[in-house]
């Protein structure tokens, strides 16, 4: 009898071991699906397309500077003219008399001797940036080189300010140049007033209008024009460019180069 219950309990045992054997495998055979599960997912990864990147357009150039225009017309620099006329033009006639004598020429006799004059003058008739006085009868569009150079820098920077400004273009009215010996004679017969020891014998010596103006586009106000001006004509003093005296019943600024 004990031998009985001896081989049941040998065959239970031996029954428990095999079945935990069994349950050991079935869970490595899950681990290994799952390992196979992992690499499958994976897969997909290595499949995926690259994103694609949008490049931002480049800023064209003409932007800025359409905002700059429209910020200057939009908001113009101020007319703010001289202090005085008299006490930013005090240049007397010794003084344009002493550049006129460094940096001019000999004072020559006729017009055709002026117009044969090769070495010293240039001509100076109308320009981009001025117009010669239709009335301009005593005297020859010829400058010095200096002179003639100082004259297109004033109309030059005259319509860049009229333009920062937002006024209406236009350009300076030149109404005397160089005088010969026999044209300040003849000035002398019907303007007594009239200095035969004129700066304009010599070539460095221009007049300005300021109470008249050449319209580009539209006319406007001489006094706002001449305020401008005046302005340009200051900052060359200051610069050392030139001497200024302002011409009351000449109606010009007479201006000699330095």
């Amino acid at each position: 009898m004990s031998g009985y219950v001896f081989i049941v309990l040998f065959l239970g045992l031996v029954k428990m071991c095999t079945n935990h054997i069994n349950k050991g495998a079935s869970d490595d055979e899950v681990v290994a699906e799952v390992t196979e599960d992992n690499v499958i997912i994976a897969e997909p990864e290595e499949i995926q397309e690259p994103l694609q990147t949008v490049e931002a357009e480049p800023v064209k150039e003409s932007v800025p500077q359409a905002r700059r225009a429209r910020t200057s017309r939009s908001n113009p620099h101020p007319i703010r003219s001289v202090v005085s006329y008299a006490i930013s033009f005090p240049d007397k006639e010794d003084v344009h008399m002493d550049a006129a004598l460094y940096w001019g020429v000999k004072p020559i006799e006729n017009r055709d001797s002026a117009e044969q004059m090769k070495d010293g003058l240039v001509y100076a008739g109308s320009d981009p940036f001025y117009v010669l006085d239709p009335r301009m009868k005593s005297s020859i569009p010829y400058l010095v080189p200096r002179a003639h150079e100082l004259l297109r820098e004033i109309g030059h920077a005259f319509m860049d300010s009229l333009s920062l400004k937002g006024v209406p273009m236009h350009r300076i009215i030149v109404s005397s140049m160089l005088r010969t010996e026999e044209d300040v004679r003849k000035l002398r017969q019907v303007n007594y007033n009239a200095s035969p020891q004129s700066c304009h014998r010599y070539g460095t010596t221009f007049d300005i209008c300021y109470n008249r103006y050449d319209a580009v586009n539209r006319p406007v106000r001489d006094d706002t024009l001449k305020y401008v001006l005046s302005e340009v004509l200051r900052d060359k003093r200051m610069e050392g460019r030139c001497y200024v005296k302002y011409e009351v019943k000449q109606g010009c600024f007479h201006v000699t180069c330095r």
